[in-house]
């Protein structure tokens, strides 16, 4: 990442700590779901979809968001970035899940105003999918007992099967995740998502570049938690880096997951 991006990153923090208004409280370590930043080809399209569904479109400096509880869902990237490479799937991050009081109803509504809906696997009425124009693929699963229309509910990593156990303990280790599991799948999870980890035996590539660009996390005391990070032998992609308007960090996971740390400047 330039200078000049780190620059812009710097200008949008402050308008984007309003933005996240809606994260959940921090674990232990100090870490919460904070948002997926998308690099989208038609703002507008992608911008229509998720407030159909549910969301609050906000702004992020320049930059078009949506609000959902438990994350933000950030449009495009800063300056004039490449066109995508490709959608979410054939990356490491395959998918991203929203969760509802019943799908059936939702897709009903949705479909009505023009998302495009696809049923679930093998019949199931518990589960959809939505997939942008851009290919980011969005899985929908019902939770009955849910009082919000829609949240954040996780991110699918698709990884080799042998990747699983350290995938999982990465995210433990440097996030403070907690162990689980959903389904069949193990998971890591974090206040406002569940980082869940499906094996498969096709290459996948990084994040970065694609529609799904990375997620991020809001960290507080991203200072000390940074140091931590290198005090683990992790290199920092874009180092602590503060204003008075927002501090923020990148890294990558082992497996080409691309993650902006962001600290904003009022407590969670």
């Amino acid at each position: 990442m330039t200078r000049l991006m780190v620059a812009l990153w710097l200008v949008l923090g402050l308008a984007a700590g309003t933005a996240r208004a809606q994260t959940l409280p921090p674990n232990e370590a100090g870490v919460t779901m904070g948002h997926w930043h998308l690099n989208s080809r038609d703002v507008e399209a992608n911008k229509k979809i998720f407030v159909a569904m549910g969301g609050t479109p906000v702004k992020a400096g320049p930059l078009e968001a949506v609000r959902f509880p438990g994350v933000v869902v950030i449009l495009q990237l800063p300056g004039t970035p490449a066109p995508a490479t490709g959608g979410t799937v054939g990356s490491v991050v395959n998918h991203v899940g929203f969760s509802v009081p019943n799908v059936q109803e939702a897709a009903a509504k949705w479909k009505a105003a023009g998302v495009p809906v696809e049923p679930g696997r093998d019949g199931r009425a518990d589960q959809a999918f939505v997939t942008t124009p851009d290919g980011v693929r969005i899985e929908i699963l019902e939770d009955k007992a849910q009082t919000v229309p829609i949240r954040s509910h996780h991110v699918h990593f698709f990884v080799p099967a042998a990747a699983i156990p350290a995938i999982q303990a990465w995210y433990i280790k440097m996030f403070g995740a907690t162990a689980g599991m959903r389904g069949q799948n193990q998971t890591a999870d974090l206040p406002g998502i569940s980082l869940t980890f499906t094996k498969t035996d096709q290459p996948t590539v990084a994040t970065k570049g694609r529609a799904l660009d990375h997620i991020g996390f809001d960290i507080k005391n991203l200072e000390a938690f940074c140091k931590n990070l290198e005090a683990s032998g992790l290199k920092l992609d874009v180092p602590y880096t503060k204003t008075p308007a927002i501090a923020l960090a990148f890294i990558h996971d082992p497996w080409g997951t691309s993650i902006e740390l962001n600290e904003r400047p009022a407590p969670l």
